[in-house]
This record gives structure tokens, C-alpha cells and sequence, in this order.
């Protein structure tokens, strides 16, 4: 059956699902993509889109969907959002309803993409806060919200963007409760900064990281590490070397970076990209990958579309 299919059906089965939820939590979830390995080998070497602008206005004033299907071929991963937690207990997909008729077109996307085995997870939360202080305060009332979301759009993953205060007990929870309602073949992620991973700094979330790999890393699948805006970059592997110092292997540890230098600090240009992604692959056979942050507005390789930042980057990692 295919994703499209297996979400509308998801959809239909959500009452039945919360009819039942007091029983204990659901046994099932969503069928895994072929490449959902938690160790790559050295030719397994990720290659993640974060995919949060879903609606471009152009030059000339016009609002155009920005499709993500052309990435196929070229990536591991999407990661789809922001994903958001309101105060009312209502939940948007960077402020818009996730049921909303304008999103349809990119759910129905990205089952296809989900189809031909591209992992699809959504990120959760992000720079604008509320989200993990409404799971702070009162789990049981917000997370069913977020639970029954991933059910109904027959999501891979989830990936934990904490960029506020969080602590490491609230984030082992929320991992135990994933892992419980979704099984060991879900994907569930993070998004630390760099220097946070490299034991450093405690911005995301407040807490240690290398802490919580020693207590959960068995229920993490991998670590997306934000280096840009100021929390090291790639123009070097100091920082990831540093946080392979701090006890992180390889392959837990994915090197995100902007696409754009319109997004943020840290943006680094082709050769130095290549020559320093080239250096972790060369070094680490068992190096985590790469993510681009984000899609829309990548700056193409050799003249190339904004698709083309992600095929290079394949091509630099050796990717699937």
C-alpha cells in the first residue's frame, strides 16, 4: 500500500486510536524506509534536507510552493517543519493547521518521496519557543497532540529541536514516550548546536549531551549538529574533531550546515566544504553525513537549482 494511502488511512483510525490509547500505547508504527539503519557503513553517509519553507513569495509578488520531490535522488532524509505545540493545545506546522488544504499538496509529496524510500521525520520546535515549555508544564495534555500528529501523517521520525529551556529528564521522557508509543524503528533525533555536542555550551536545552548519550543514546538514532550561527561552522573538523573528544562516534554525529549565507553565520563555500567534508569522510568511514539548512533558498552547485546544493553534497559524502 502506499504512504498516501497508508495516511488516509491513518487519519481515519485516529479516534479508533485514542478509543483505545487508555489501554497502554500502541504496539504499531508507521512501516520504516528501507535505510533506517541507526549505524551506517561507509557507504551509508547521510544526506538530510530541512525543509521549513513550504511557500515562497518570488520577485514578482507571487506566493509559489516550493516542491520538494526534486531532491529524490540526492537525500537520505527530509525533515519537515517547524512543528509547533500551541498554548490551546493545537499544533501548526510553521503556523499554519497541519490539516490545512495548502499543505495537502506537500503531505501527498512527501509520502511519494516516502514511497521511493526517503525518510521523512518532522522537527519539533525550533527558535520560536512555547513548544517544550507547554511539554515541560503539562506533558499528558500536550503530548497526545504531538503523538497522534505523527500517526496521522504517517511520519517517519521525529527530530528534537530544543532551543529552550528543556532539561535532561523532561528530554528522556519524551524519548521513553516515543519509544514507547512508536517502537524501536522510529526515528527519533536531535538537534543540538555544535559547541553544546562538543561540551562547550548548553544552549539547546540546558543540559549535557554527552549526559544524555550516556543515559538514552541506545533510543537516539543520530544527532543533527547545527554548525552555523556562531556555534562553529565546517570551515575546519576542529569542532567536530571536539566532539568526538567529548565521546561521540561518527556515526552518531550528522554536521549541519546552511545553504544559504542569508541564513545564518557559518555558511561556507565549495571548496572549503569540500575539503573539509572530504577530510571527516576520508578519516571516518563511519562519518554520520551531512544536513542542509534549508531547501528553498540553496544556493546551487556550479549554477545548479536549489536541489543541486543536496546531489553535490552526495557526491562530496558518498552518500546512499
Amino acid at each position: 500500500m502506499s504512504r498516501s494511502l497508508a495516511r488516509i488511512g491513518a487519519a481515519l483510525a485516529a479516534g479508533l486510536l485514542a478509543l483505545t490509547a487508555a489501554a497502554g500505547p500502541a504496539a504499531s508504527a508507521p512501516d520504516p524506509a528501507p535505510d533506517q539503519a541507526q549505524t551506517p557503513t561507509a557507504a551509508d553517509h547521510r544526506v538530510l534536507a530541512f525543509y521549513q519553507t513550504i511557500y515562497e513569495t518570488g520577485s514578482d509578488g507571487v506566493r509559489r510552493y516550493v516542491d520538494p520531490k526534486p531532491l529524490l535522488g540526492s537525500v537520505t532524509d527530509v525533515n519537515v517543519g517547524a512543528i509547533h505545540l500551541n498554548a490551546d493545545a493545537s499544533l501548526t506546522v510553521n503556523d499554519i493547521p497541519a490539516d490545512h488544504a495548502e499543505l495537502g499538496v506537500m503531505w501527498d509529496d512527501l509520502a511519494t518521496m516516502q514511497d521511493q524510500g526517503v525518510t521523512v521525520s518532522a522537527f519539533l520546535g525550533g527558535a520560536a519557543p512555547g513548544t517544550y515549555r507547554y511539554l515541560r508544564e503539562d506533558f499528558d495534555r500536550f503530548y497526545p497532540v504531538l503523538r497522534d500528529f505523527l500517526r496521522t501523517y504517517g511520519l517517519d521520525g521525529v527530530d528534537l529541536d530544543i532551543e529552550e529551556t528543556f532539561s535532561l529528564a523532561d528530554t528522556v521522557h519524551l524519548i521513553d514516550a516515543l519509544r514507547a508509543d512508536f517502537g524501536p524503528d522510529f526515528i527519533v533525533t536531535l538537534t543540538p548546536v555544535a559547541t553544546d555536542m562538543a561540551g562547550r555550551t548548553s544552549f539547546s536545552g540546558g543540559f549535557s549531551y554527552a549526559e544524555l548519550e550516556r543515559q538514552a543514546g541506545d533510543r537516539i538514532d543520530w544527532y543533527n549538529t547545527q554548525f552555523y550561527c556562531g556555534w562553529g561552522d565546517l570551515r575546519t573538523t576542529t569542532v567536530y574533531d571536539q566532539i568526538l573528544a567529548n565521546g561521540f562516534t561518527p556515526d552518531r554525529v550528522v554536521a549541519g550546515t546552511v545553504t544559504n549565507p542569508g541564513n545564518c553565520s557559518g555558511y561556507v563555500d565549495w571548496p572549503t566544504f569540500d575539503a573539509t567534508v572530504g577530510s571527516l569522510v576520508a578519516a571516518h568511514p563511519d562519518f554520520g553525513g551531512v544536513f542542509g539548512w534549508e531547501y528553498f533558498n540553496s544556493v546551487g552547485y556550479d549554477g545548479g537549482g536549489r536541489a543541486s546544493w543536496f546531489s553535490h553534497v552526495r557526491d562530496v559524502v558518498g552518500g546512499r
